[in-house]
């Protein structure tokens, strides 16, 4: 079935708040405790499921996902190769679990990665926006004996499926583009193997790491119109990255559309997510104080248009002037009279 089709079929479930459901002739069901699945859950897994092409499991967020996935599948005294440049939260709590013996490394997803128990990539990482060779990396990675986690929130499976290239697991801040509308908190792992998806939901449940009914439901509401924001959104991202290229207030701008050769081989279009520096923290926060339609919030894949300096974030190794924009559905042309405006034209 066409991807689009798959996305839009069907209406919305019941969002069913149940905690317990009764037992059948004294038989649990799947959802006779919450903790365990429930019926909004299910079936946002099954239609995430089908779309990267293996078994999704639905966490309370992002940062839960990734708790969920490290602790599931690692043990002390595992390292972890995290690709440099990469959403902060994630080498943040990486760092976290190294109380607990887990060994981490950050490395340059361009070229080979490190030899590690685990590795993950994050295709358009977040906010440096570099791209892996996924075919190649991946390959290296199983070679030396590595899980492969592959972060796929700033692309989603409308332009990416990393689990085609061989990755064990695919991981989603589904809060973000998925969701779309800045109002579910909310984090998806696919699995390549039922195996890992039954390992990983047994720690889910003994955890309660799990995504209530609300989020999951907000979630399935936003993928309904996925296949039709994300191509919106990435042509009115790469037309605004091709003018602030030419704009004189602008030292860099970073997005894969504007000719990344790696990135062109696996997808057509680049995603709502670029960034640009301007020339130190202060210039940056001037531009942020300047916004009039564009919203100065964090958070990115959306419906409105949000920018922020990321160096204000502690651990983060950008540059002190470099400002991440998420690309919402507003007319390309009024995004761009307000940054033109905040750059100073």
């Amino acid at each position: 079935m066409n991807r689009d089709t798959e996305l839009a079929r069907g209406g919305l479930p019941p969002l069913d708040r149940a905690t317990i459901h009764p037992f059948d002739d004294a038989t649990p069901g799947p959802f006779f405790y919450q903790r365990m699945a429930h019926p909004v859950g299910a079936e946002a897994e099954r239609l995430l499921g089908e779309l990267e092409g293996g078994h999704a499991l639905l966490f309370s967020s992002g940062a839960g996902a990734t708790t969920a996935l490290l602790l599931a599948m690692l043990k002390p005294g595992s390292t972890v190769a995290v690709a440099g440049g990469g959403y902060y939260g994630t080498v943040a709590l990486m760092h976290e679990l190294s109380r607990w013996g887990i060994e981490v490394e950050e490395f340059d997803q361009t070229g080979e990665p490190p030899v590690a128990d685990l590795v993950w990539f994050e295709p358009c990482s977040n906010p440096i926006l570099t791209f892996p060779d996924l075919d190649v990396a991946i390959g290296q990675a199983h070679a030396a004996g590595a899980v492969v986690v592959v972060d796929n929130t700033v692309l989603s499976p409308v332009l990416l499926r990393p689990l085609e290239y061989g990755a064990d697991f695919v991981l989603h801040s589904a809060t973000k583009i998925l969701a779309g509308h800045h109002d579910a908190l909310i984090g998806v792992v696919t699995c390549a193997r039922a195996e890992d998806h039954a390992r990983l939901h047994a720690f889910r449940t003994v955890s309660g790491i799990v995504a209530a009914p609300d989020p999951a439901w907000l979630m399935l509401r936003g993928m309904k119109t996925l296949a039709l924001r994300v191509p919106r959104q990435s042509a009115t991202a790469l037309e605004l990255a091709r003018r602030l290229e030419t704009h004189p207030n602008v030292e860099r701008v970073r997005y894969p559309g504007l000719g990344d050769p790696i990135a062109v081989r696996y997808v057509d279009a680049f995603g709502p997510l670029l960034s640009f520096d301007v020339a130190d923290a202060d210039s940056a926060a001037r531009v942020e104080r300047s916004l009039r339609l564009i919203e100065n919030a964090t958070s990115l894949g959306g419906v409105a248009s949000t920018l922020e300096a990321r160096e204000r974030y502690e651990g983060t190794r950008v540059p002190p002037g470099l400002l991440r924009l998420s690309v919402g559905l507003e007319d390309v042309e009024d995004l761009w009279r307000d940054l033109a405006q905040a750059l100073g034209n």
